[in-house]
């Protein structure tokens, strides 16, 4: 079969020297069979090689028709966040402790590599989250978001008073530490750890976990991902809240500021070796099931 990929992109995760034989390998594996490589300009430093043709993070996308990512599940998420616009996809080598979404070890490179590259390979589309920070009905911040849209209380030892609405529909009020919104991709991450329910990846849905609440009724919920969320505050006094886009910090949102969150229009495209397992995932990385031999 015939490649359908002619140029490809290496992130790599920075400040990391450990990553530099992986990544040098990577890249002259790529440049003998015939690719066109560019690499992302922090990690070009680690590629033991002359003459390696460099461009912004930003910009990758423009170049390229297929990004690899190199490190763990956060390097993932900054490579996805950079390329979604492009609509090229991205593979990911797990060089991190859990990774979820980085599934190439290593010690698999280059006869996975090189099966996906020859268009042997299980493409699946996840979706992102868009955040507005509204204040005096105008948008002041907007970002998005991967894993999870995280509001928590910033730099103050009360709970903040959360009012949150599905579709403009009253859902509930509470006092807590904060609320997380979660995609499928993000249910294995932040969210898991504060009891949130895992979501297969081709669920469309989101789920609202809320963060230490007063009140212990208060529990997670799913909902579909059509859905617009608005989240507001009711306390009397002026208490700021941090808002979180899976690692990017929005802080010092007002207690009169709206956040409204909504599934992005553009998904990004992942690519899977062909015997890739969502389950077998969970089995590794979670250790379930460790005595059980089928």
């Amino acid at each position: 079969m015939q490649t359908p990929f002619k140029t490809i992109g290496i992130i790599g995760k920075l400040s990391d020297a450990s990553i530099a034989g992986t990544l040098t390998g990577l890249y002259t594996y790529l440049v003998a069979h015939g690719y066109k490589v560019y690499v992302a300009e922090e990690s070009v430093s680690f590629i033991n090689s002359p003459a390696v043709a460099a461009c912004s993070l930003e910009t990758l996308g423009q170049y390229c028709d297929l990004v690899i990512a190199v490190g763990g599940d956060g390097t993932f998420l900054g490579a996805a966040r950079a390329i979604v616009a492009y609509n090229i996809p991205l593979i990911g080598i797990n060089l991190g402790h859990l990774g979820f979404l980085v599934d190439i070890s290593p010690s698999e490179l280059p006869g996975k590599l090189h099966q996906m590259l020859q268009g042997h390979y299980i493409e699946e589309k996840r979706s992102l989250l868009r955040a507005k920070i509204i204040r005096d009905e105008q948008v002041i911040h907007e970002e998005t978001a991967f894993n999870e849209v995280a509001i928590h209380r910033w730099v103050t030892p009360s709970m903040i008073e959360i009012v949150t609405k599905i579709d403009n529909v009253f859902l509930n009020s509470q006092r807590s530490d904060g609320l997380i919104i979660s995609t499928p991709t993000g249910s294995t991450a932040y969210s898991l750890s504060a009891g949130g329910p895992i979501l297969h990846p081709s669920l469309g849905a989101l789920v609202l976990v809320p963060l230490n609440p007063h009140t212990l009724s208060n529990r997670p919920i799913v909902i579909h991902d059509s859905a617009e969320i608005e989240i507001s505050f009711c306390q009397t006094k002026q208490i700021n809240a941090l808002v979180t886009c899976d690692h990017i910090e929005i802080p010092d949102v007002l207690i009169s500021d709206k956040i409204l969150i909504k599934k992005d229009p553009i998904p990004i495209r992942i690519l899977h070796p062909e015997d890739q397992d969502f389950f077998q995932i969970l089995r590794n990385k979670l250790n379930w099931s460790s005595g059980y031999h089928s």
